[in-house]
């Protein structure tokens, strides 16, 4: 489990088949063969480390599924470490388990904030609500203005700073996780004969 709140930009070192060798600090910290790391959301398993790097495998399905399967050596990857029990709940309860593969809408400043935009394929989309939470390459962000493809979330220049946001154009893929507890709303209301749940639905039920 993670919460979405990015300890570290690391770059990719090495990715040769199904290995990827990430450089880093912070997430080597105590780090043990078997840890769980998100690398740009997606949850992963270190199985080599040493003082300046760590070690993941890819599975097939996770190079198809997510982003990662674009990723070259020298590239920027958000880092977090599991969460340990008794740790800060800092953002939202995230599974590293991305949805679906989403894109970079647009990207409209605001002063010092920014209001980006991003494509959601139905998978992804039909969870979000206003002021509900989604993760974005392992970011976890707060959603403005769902609507039937598209979402938006206001970036603060922190998140920017710390993350590999930055360097992301309009047309760029990204990683999308929902979020958990919507989903399972979602699906329990499905399950109760209801075939179309909509975001009006939930409001009704007191979800949104």
């Amino acid at each position: 489990m993670f919460t979405g709140m990015i300890e570290e930009v690391g770059a990719v070192s090495r990715k040769q088949g199904a290995s990827m060798t990430i450089l880093a600090e912070t997430v080597l910290d105590g780090i043990q063969d078997g840890d769980s790391i998100a690398v740009n959301g997606v949850c992963l398993t270190a199985v080599a480390f040493d003082s300046k790097s760590f070690t993941v495998q890819i599975s097939p399905e996770t190079f198809e599924r997510t982003t990662l399967g674009g990723v070259k050596v020298g590239d920027a990857v958000n880092l977090e470490r599991a969460m340990a029990m008794g740790d800060r709940f800092g953002g939202h309860m995230v599974q590293g388990h991305v949805d679906a593969v989403g894109r970079v809408h647009s990207v409209q400043n605001q002063g010092e904030f920014a209001l980006w935009r991003f494509q959601a394929p139905t998978e992804v989309a039909c969870y979000l609500v206003p002021k509900g939470s989604v993760t974005v390459d392992g970011i976890s962000l707060t959603v403005v203005e769902p609507m039937a493809d598209t979402f938006g979330v206001a970036v603060i220049p922190a998140t920017l700073e710390k993350t590999t946001l930055s360097k992301r154009c309009p047309g760029d893929p990204v990683n999308l996780e929902a979020d958990m507890i919507g989903k399972h709303i979602y699906h329990y209301l499905a399950r109760q004969n209801r075939s179309d749940i909509s975001v009006e639905t939930l409001a009704r039920h007191g979800f949104a």
